[in-house]
């Protein structure tokens, strides 16, 4: 088979070179090997505390230094070079330095760098951490590296110390004596972690963060997580004459979590007391935030559901007997879910800003927790995607989609819900980061056919100066044959409008036939089909297979995000359901067209879209001739509980559709080629989703095509992997579509 498709890429490449007229043919060592087509951005800003500079990590590609960059948000001048890796000194460290990571201290006299960091899930890592003194010039070890790395350092907001988690237990060290306490000394691998999340918390609340500063400096709260009843998987690693066994706690469907709790170490006494979360122990607490009073914590507890939402104020200075008092505040509950999120912002009198779907569209909403009142701030049939902070005349800044669900923009109101300003100057997608005291911001913009173009601004949207252009890349993909993205949309049967892109083939000609390759990834909240850059890589795979004379399209179904919670939450405890039918609708749409050949109709997804490529090749085997799944669920029983039962409820109370929509129980409907690719040591969708479903097929009597990349995780990265497997996606694909 191999013989073959190297010579159908030959005939392909053979073809194309007489038609493209001085442009360039894609390969995907350019791509996937070389990754020639990266761009420039603005790494690691960190505004200063006076809101007027900032600083920036750079990298110089061709030696390997790093260095700390200070810049004017005035007019983007750079000031000076803070620190440069070439002339870090510290006893111990390695040479060269590598500045991987860094932070300030409150007086902004210190740094806290990161050097050789070592990755452990999708957030976590460890790393040695040192301290550089900007005024002496001096470098210290924040820690005896003997003992081990640290992680999760940050110093106090007093700037007095710093806290770190080494080995599953707390640490804070007093810069001022040298004296390193600890805090907690239970923690004990796959038993007990404090300071940090486990496996789960990691991977579906978003954070591996478990310790936070008081606003004084005085007090710390951390997690403490108690994962002793969740049950072990394990991952094979291969290389040696016996594989290595890595075994870590992964809760799945229906299966025992970690018992949370929270606690808060008074520095001043050194004595640790526990916040009151009440007797139910089966619960998350999916964030934690100190409110303006230096006393008071707020802590997010969210029942196992995930349908009941509450934040809980409790004050430390009122601690008896270990404990900390708490009161709900704020209680929100729904018939689906509640996603978990990060727009919580405390005003005076612990007043705060928060968003919700209440009302079907996430908004602004300002809460008084004294009285229990709240008061929409922003409304319509759009949604506030994040939540950017307030300044001090009352103007709230928030991205939306108000403009299209493609895309998101900068907007600011009045608290009082007037005088709504739009502050974006470019369409597409906007990030913004704000400077302390929000008087600047950097913008960070793209388009689906344009790379991140990143400007300085005020406050008010007036741009200050252009910071990256990306004019580089773009000269250098205008060299290449490439056609744009096209978005598009139809109604369903069902009447139900959905958005869509396309990248026709080069040399397009509406009256050829061209086989169609169809990408998805379908999971609730998250859209492929959005008016922004998707990355150099995958961007110019899909403009490879456009040169090799293919259509490439994408559709976001029921379930995506940004259209409102009744377009999201329809899929709720039925995943897959909708998303196959509306995936197979899209593709009888694209049929119908005469450019389209219908019976070469292809579709590829990874992870919850490798989920959906198995379900469309099964379920829709008369409309699709072959499908690619890498990294597949195949069955929701196989994978973690928060994201599961979120949006299926336990396979106890739920097992029919648990099982009804899973691919594992419509092999026998499968036609076509279907490849199916895992990682060996995918420590989040388990290869043995992709073995349980090759027993399937061979139960069924299906040939396959199967491909498994040992030690490599759910990115499937690392050395010349990636060119590999997009080497061999592009094969099979000339080969069977």
């Amino acid at each position: 088979m191999r013989a073959v498709v190297l010579v159908l890429t030959i005939i392909s490449f053979s073809v194309h070179a007489q038609v493209h007229k001085g442009q360039h043919l894609l390969t995907n060592k350019m791509i996937h090997g070389d990754y020639e087509f990266y761009g420039e951005s603005v790494v690691q800003a960190r505004s200063l505390k006076d809101g007027k500079f900032f600083t920036t990590l750079k990298s110089d590609r061709a030696t390997g230094e790093t260095s700390i960059d200070k810049f004017t948000y005035e007019t983007y001048e750079k000031v000076e070079t803070v620190l440069r890796s070439s002339n870090f000194q510290c006893e111990g460290s390695p040479s060269p330095f590598r500045i991987e990571g860094y932070s300030y201290s409150a007086d902004e006299k210190k740094l806290l760098l990161e050097n050789e960091s070592e990755s452990i899930y999708r957030y976590s890592t460890k790393s040695y951490y040192y301290i550089w003194d900007l005024e002496k010039k001096t470098g210290t070890q924040l820690s005896d590296p003997n003992l081990g790395k640290q992680s999760l350092a940050q110093f106090s907001p007093n700037g007095n110390n710093v806290a770190f988690v080494r080995k599953n237990n707390v640490f804070v060290k007093d810069l001022s004596t040298g004296v390193e306490s600890q805090v907690t000394r239970d923690g004990k691998w796959n038993e007990i972690i404090n300071g940090a999340t486990d496996w789960v918390y990691e991977e579906e609340f978003s954070f591996d963060n478990g310790i936070y500063w008081s606003p004084d400096g005085k007090k710390l709260a951390f997690y403490r997580m108690d994962e002793s009843k969740v049950k072990e998987f394990q991952l094979a690693y291969y290389g040696s004459l016996y594989p290595y066994q890595y075994r870590f706690k992964y809760p799945k469907a229906g299966e025992a979590n970690s018992v949370v709790s929270i606690h808060v170490y008074d520095l001043q006494n050194g004595h640790t007391n526990k916040f009151d979360l009440g007797s139910e122990t089966d619960i998350y607490i999916p964030r934690i935030k100190w409110t303006k009073d230096p006393d008071v914590l707020c802590v997010t507890r969210m029942n196992r559901s995930q349908n009941h939402l509450e934040l809980l104020f409790g004050n430390c200075a009122k601690a008896k007997g270990g404990i900390i008092p708490s009161k709900v505040v704020y209680s929100e509950e729904s018939t689906t879910y509640i996603d978990v999120h990060e727009n919580l912002i405390f005003l005076a009198g612990n007043k705060f800003l928060w968003t919700s779907e209440k009302d079907g569209f996430n908004h602004v909403y300002c809460v008084n927790p004294n009285n229990g009142k709240e008061r929409q701030i922003t409304s319509g049939e759009w949604e506030v995607t994040e939540l950017l902070g307030v300044n001090d005349s009352k103007d709230i800044y928030y991205l939306s989609t108000e403009k299209s669900p493609l895309q998101r923009h900068l907007y600011s109101v009045k608290i009082s819900g007037k005088k709504k300003k739009l502050l974006s100057q470019r369409d597409g997608q906007n990030e913004v980061k704000f400077s302390a005291g929000m008087r600047y911001y950097i913008n960070y913009n793209s388009a689906a056919n344009s790379p991140e173009y990143i400007t300085l601004h005020s406050a008010d949207g007036k741009m200050i100066k252009e910071l990256v252009d990306n004019q580089r890349l773009t000269n250098k993909i205008a060299a290449y044959a490439t056609n744009p993205k096209e978005f598009f949309s139809f109604e369903t049967t069902a009447g139900i409008s959905l958005n869509g892109w396309m990248v026709k083939p080069i040399d397009f000609d509406e009256n050829k036939k061209y086989p169609l390759l169809m990408y998805v990834y379908g999971g609730p909240g998250h859209n492929t089909v959005n008016d922004s850059w998707e990355g150099g890589s995958r961007y110019m795979w899909w403009q490879l297979l456009a040169q090799k004379g293919y259509v490439v399209a994408s559709v976001d179904a029921r379930g995506t995000g940004a259209r409102g919670k009744e377009f999201k939450h329809c899929t709720y405890k039925q995943l897959g359901r909708y998303e196959t039918v509306d995936q197979i609708e899209a593709a009888k749409f694209l049929g119908k067209k005469k450019f389209i050949d219908d019976s070469r109709i292809g579709i590829f997804g990874w992870s919850y879209g490798g989920y959906m490529s198995s379900l469309c090749i099964t379920k829709g085997a008369d409309v699709f001739k072959t499908a690619i799944a890498v990294a597949p669920v195949t069955n929701w029983r196989f994978y973690d509980n928060i994201y599961t039962e979120r949006f299926m409820g336990k396979p106890q109370d739920n097992g029919d559709n648990y099982d009804v929509n899973s691919p594992i129980n419509h092999v026998e409907k499968l036609k076509g080629n279907y490849l199916l690719i895992h990682g060996a040591a995918d420590d989040n969708v388990h290869y043995q989703n992709s073995l349980e479903m090759v027993t399937a097929l061979v139960n069924a009597n299906k040939q396959f095509d199967l491909f498994i990349y040992p030690n490599k995780n759910h990115s499937i990265y690392g050395g010349n992997t990636r060119l590999h497997l997009y080497d061999m996606m592009t094969d099979y694909l000339l080969e069977n579509l």
